[in-house]
């Protein structure tokens, strides 16, 4: 495993990292702890999480959320120093007409319980996870800089937001003296390459650090979803993920595997390694965190990491994507 620097902080972070959404939700809690054990055994020191991850997120109930954040907590009894642990707050995680959102109010009360699950005094990186229109960037801000004071958070990020978004907030907390957004966190794979437009160069600009989330397009870039045919049944479509089935319905997504299917026989690599190397293969990436369900997948997806892809290769890889109808930025 290599390990790469976080934006502009000294923070070192495993170049591929565990996102947890599955946690509680798709996978019970037995599975999910085998899944952090090979994790850590294969070198894997960042663990994402969110609190609002858990089967609310199927069931439309915002109720039940926190299971993730939960179980991480119980897999990481004992060894909580072994692991960079991040986590996000946002999103809806009640009914109350304050339980969502980016207030005073509601950060405080989502940090709280989000230690309360994980049983750690702290999490090394809050990311807030949606800008929040509604609440002024100056409260927000005030807010996680007294959270990172109090020595209840590290480092501060966000997640899904736009170049402009971090650069007012950047802007805000100089003037003011206060801790900035040190990293963000976008969707990023061969299916989805917006961020190339705005938010990369911003973040080369910045040394903002990059933890993109989704590098296997959902688990379309693993080739087991064929036009036509029914979903596997463990799989995440079959599960009624719906911004699986939105990515599925609105890109050449069929078209694009079936295209990068040759350059990955080329490397004698499974279509997942090539998309994984082709994530890692761009230096403004500091992790690149892998939804992981099976314990095994982990070896399997790692042998990505010890090669990168050549210039001509990424080369090809454009030239694929431009071929089936997908818009490069």
């Amino acid at each position: 495993m290599e390990y790469r620097q976080w934006g502009r902080t000294g923070l070192k972070v495993s170049e591929v990292s565990l996102g947890t959404m599955a946690f509680g939700r798709w996978i019970d809690e037995e599975r999910s702890i085998r899944v952090v054990d090979a994790a850590l055994d294969a070198g894997i020191n960042l663990i994402d999480t969110a609190d609002v991850y858990g089967t609310g997120m199927d069931l439309g109930d915002p109720n039940r959320t926190g299971e993730s954040e939960t179980i991480v907590g119980r897999a990481l009894r004992g060894r909580r120093d072994r692991v960079v642990l991040a986590t996000k707050g946002f999103a809806r995680v009640g009914t109350g007409v304050n339980d969502a959102g980016l207030s005073r109010y509601h950060l405080y009360r989502a940090v709280e319980n989000s230690l309360r699950r994980l049983q750690t005094d702290y999490v090394d990186i809050y990311q807030v996870h949606q800008f929040d229109a509604a609440t002024p960037l100056e409260e927000t801000l005030g807010a996680l800089d007294e959270l990172v004071r109090q020595g209840k958070i590290r480092y501060i990020g966000c997640s899904n937001f736009a170049a402009w978004q971090i650069a007012k907030a950047h802007g805000i907390s100089a003037l003011r003296g206060w801790h900035r957004f040190e990293g963000v966190q976008p969707e990023y794979s061969l299916l989805s390459r917006g961020i190339e437009r705005e938010l990369v160069p911003f973040a080369v600009s910045e040394k903002v650090g990059i933890l993109s989330y989704s590098p296997l397009g959902r688990g379309i870039l693993t080739g087991k979803y064929r036009e036509g045919e029914a979903p596997p049944a463990d799989s995440r479509l079959a599960a009624g993920e719906k911004r699986l089935q939105l990515l599925l319905d609105s890109n050449p997504a069929y078209a694009l595997v079936e295209a990068i299917r040759p350059l990955a026989d080329r490397r004698g690599w499974t279509l997942a390694q090539l998309a994984l190397a082709w994530v890692l293969s761009h230096s403004y990436i500091s992790s690149a965190i892998l939804g992981i369900s099976k314990p095994e997948q982990i070896a399997d997806l790692l042998r990505a990491t010890v090669g990168r892809l050549s210039a001509e290769e990424l080369a090809d890889i454009d030239e694929a994507s431009r071929r089936v109808g997908l818009f490069l930025p």
